[in-house]
């Protein structure tokens, strides 16, 4: 499930994206003069899940945040980020997977047409994240540092050796699929 961090692990301590989530929301709707109702009628979000995440007490999707942030007329980075730390140097686990080696970090973030965003993801054997299409004009760049990754993506599978590569469209259903017997790492970036 494409979910941000969430906290169903009890080995795992609570991470501070959650906290940032909550006040950013809060914060930038405010800012936008926007009611709870009016963001979610405006993103397509429940105003029960606006509530809750306002509240701290939710887990979202990572593509849902994106719709939130879109109308806001922010970057999902103002959503997740710390904002008394620089944008750019992020480094917050935003996904976990059921493997306790499987995670995501958002690294850092660099200004372009919109967010630039450098991930490291790391999936535990047998573990596959599946993604829901981003918006058109969206691409991720993918290198493997070490073991086996597989892209599924609409228009065909790819495999990804390490210190392999592969450049595509993210506006299309998409998966991460540990292709090996031990973790998959690797470094991705979403640009626009």
């Amino acid at each position: 499930m494409s979910n941000i961090l969430h906290n169903t692990r009890s080995d795992v301590p609570r991470s501070d994206v959650l906290v940032h989530v909550s006040r950013n929301l809060r914060r930038l709707r405010q800012t936008a003069g926007l009611s709870q109702q009016a963001l979610a009628d405006t993103s397509g979000i429940s105003r029960r899940m606006i509530v809750a995440l306002e509240q701290g007490d939710a887990n979202v999707s990572l593509s849902s945040l994106d719709r939130i942030a879109e109308a806001l007329g922010v970057g999902f980075v103002d959503m997740v980020a710390d904002p008394a730390v620089e944008h750019r140097q992020i480094n917050e686990v935003m996904w976990r997977g059921a493997a306790p080696e499987s995670v995501a970090t958002l690294l850092g973030s660099a200004p372009g047409q919109h967010d630039t965003q450098m991930w490291l993801w790391v999936l535990g054997a047998g573990e596959r994240y599946q993604a829901e299409p981003d918006p058109g004009g969206w691409h991720e760049m993918i290198y493997v540092t070490e073991g086996r990754l597989r892209l599924e993506l609409d228009e065909g599978d790819r495999l990804i050796e390490q210190g392999g590569f592969a450049i595509f469209s993210s506006a299309q259903s998409y998966a991460y699929v540990n292709a090996g017997d031990g973790i998959a790492r690797f470094i991705r970036n979403s640009v626009t």
